[in-house]
């Protein structure tokens, strides 16, 4: 007998079964899987899945809880690649700009300033969230990832300050524009079971990205202006826009016929947009102010820095698959109210303790912190209809870029002030009860089709 997929993640699958003279049962089975970029990630994986089914009906737990198609399985490995150069291209210069700065003779305020700048580009990205919506995700996203690394890359070229500022506040934000317009392919792309799992599994790949960019920093010690050679890494993602323009097609919500011109539902980009700033405007200062904290409050060493980072932040990878899944079958909300206020007081309490209860506090905050991300993620994508999602998508990313400089000063301003690390991210972290309370005037997304979130469609 011979068996054959009908539907599935396999490109070709069969399963041969056959009895032997003397009563033996025989079965091979051959099978073919693309997954761009990260098939040798999961080659084990399928193997022994293949060779040890789950029961009817049920999927490994690695896997999204609906069964894709091969198309499916080929966009969002292409989509997962794209998120890892978006994230090299928006952490290169954070990583960088102290060298460069040493190398042009530049002082904190310079470097301020620097960082403000780059973070305001953030306004470019706006035409092509337009974009988006009106030539296609695919010509968008093309669009920005050639152009992303290809900018970033001319920082290495930059014989002053102010040009390697001016390169990075156009090329960072393309890499942005590559993050937000990615999700909105992948909602548009997976099942309605499975979009916060695929929301997860992004930002895997985005972290995975942002470690990149940090292991070629040893570059910059080859010299004062080592720091270039970084820089030049950056091409390395071209190789990323090829795939895509070879590969990636267009999604299929945006080919059919769909309201082209539409408008934003302003109720719920208010909600999404209170949300984006009550939990960014603590995100973004516990991160930046943390290893300053350790540095001047805890006197830890780089090493020590290092060694905490890697202990305490790696949950949040293992936090972002089960919150994406949890996302997937117990609902959105849910998720965001369970995991979200905990996320908050294991951030405040990691600025307000010491010894192993702020390992500890760490480790649960970046846990939980991950575990409420895919939830949060997936709604800016799914409660806006086809002909508006990009650009509500990339309108809400503005939104939390902007909480995040409020935050970052505000926290300046009052540790200036005299304030505690822990009064000053106290304080911020009623953003994060305000994000809690205002999810409960969103609909429920999860197990629902888009068209029937968005009656238009």
């Amino acid at each position: 007998m011979v068996f054959r997929q009908a539907h599935g993640p396999f490109t070709q699958w069969e399963r041969r079964v056959s009895t032997s003279p003397d009563g033996q049962i025989h079965e091979i089975t051959s099978y073919g899987i693309e997954v761009p970029w990260f098939g040798w990630l999961y080659a084990l994986a399928v193997a022994h899945t293949v060779r040890h089914r789950p029961p009817h009906g049920s999927m490994p737990w690695w896997a999204p809880p609906d069964r894709l198609d091969a198309r499916t399985v080929r966009v969002l490995g292409l989509l997962a690649a794209a998120a890892m150069a978006s994230a090299f291209t928006n952490t290169l210069f954070t990583q960088t700009v102290a060298f460069a700065a040493d190398d042009f003779g530049v002082g904190n305020t310079g470097i301020g300033v620097a960082g403000s700048l780059v973070r305001a580009g953030i306004i470019i990205t706006i035409p092509l969230a337009v974009a988006g919506d009106r030539i296609g995700r695919r010509r968008a996203v093309l669009i920005a990832a050639w152009s992303a690394p290809t900018i970033t890359a001319l920082g290495a070229l930059a014989p002053n300050f102010g040009l390697l500022v001016a390169t990075q506040a156009i090329g960072r934000p393309l890499g942005l524009a590559v993050d937000f317009l990615i999700a909105v392919i992948a909602a548009e792309e997976m099942p309605r079971n499975s979009r916060a799992h695929a929301v997860g599994l992004l930002a895997l790949a985005n972290g995975l990205g942002a470690g990149i960019a940090v292991a070629a920093l040893p570059l910059a010690d080859l010299g004062d202006a080592g720091w270039r050679w970084v820089y030049v890494v950056a091409l390395i993602w071209l190789a990323v826009a090829v795939d895509l323009t070879r590969r990636l097609p267009e999604t299929q919500r945006f080919v059919r016929p769909h309201v082209r011109r539409t408008t934003i539902d302003r109720s719920r980009f208010a909600v999404l947009a209170a949300i984006a700033v009550g939990v960014n405007v603590l995100v973004a200062p516990a991160s930046f102010f943390q290893n300053g904290y350790l540095d001047d409050e805890r006197g830890y060493s780089a090493s020590l820095i290092a060694v905490f980072t890697l202990c305490t932040a790696t949950p949040a990878a293992v936090g972002l698959m089960i919150g994406g899944r949890a996302a997937d079958s117990s609902g959105r909300r849910r998720v965001i109210a369970s995991a979200l206020p905990f996320a908050a007081a294991g951030v405040v309490a990691s600025f307000a303790v010491g010894g192993p209860a702020m390992w500890g506090a760490t480790f649960l905050g970046g846990l939980l912190g991950g575990i409420a991300y895919p939830a949060i993620a997936v709604y800016r994508t799914e409660l806006f209809p086809t002909g508006a999602r990009a650009r509500a998508s990339g309108l809400l990313t503005l939104v939390a870029l902007v909480a995040g400089i409020v935050g970052l000063l505000s926290a300046g301003v009052l540790l200036d002030a005299g304030w505690s690390h822990g009064r000053v991210m106290a304080l911020l972290a009623l953003g994060q009860l305000l994000a809690v309370m205002m999810v409960w005037a969103l609909p429920e997304t999860a197990h629902r089709e888009l068209e029937d979130l968005n009656d238009i469609d």
